[in-house]
């Protein structure tokens, strides 16, 4: 299994996500703390190197979690806000933030056409 690598941009964001860690204390990792203090290995590498932060963590932002982890088949870009997200099922268009905006907006032009044909029937 290849350790997933991340551009500066992706680094930055999963550098704020380490202080969401249970095992993050004032910049050290409590997991590697053997008596000694041991720095966070996830705030200073550009990979993927902690396996509690990958399982635990990193899905807590999960466009972030998209970019970097799943294969480039099974990520898509959102119509609306070009955003990476993980599709549930063939047809995702949008990301859900999105998706629920969108599904709003296509109900109240649908139902304003139903009001207009039922107006216009009833001339």
């Amino acid at each position: 299994m290849s350790i997933p690598r991340m551009n500066y941009p992706q680094y930055r964001k999963a550098r704020k996500l380490t202080h969401e860690c249970c095992n993050y204390c004032d910049g050290n990792c409590l997991l590697l703390d053997d008596g000694e203090e041991c720095v966070c290995v996830q705030s200073i590498s550009y990979s993927l190197l902690c396996r509690w932060f990958r399982a635990a963590v990193l899905p807590l932002d999960g466009a972030l979690y998209a970019e970097i982890i799943q294969s480039r088949d099974s990520v898509k870009r959102c119509a609306v806000c070009g955003a990476a997200f993980t599709p549930k099922s063939n047809r995702a268009k949008y990301c859900p933030d999105c998706a629920v905006r969108m599904r709003r907006k296509q109900e109240a032009e649908r139902q304003r056409k139903r009001y207009l044909q039922a107006t216009q029937l009833s001339r």
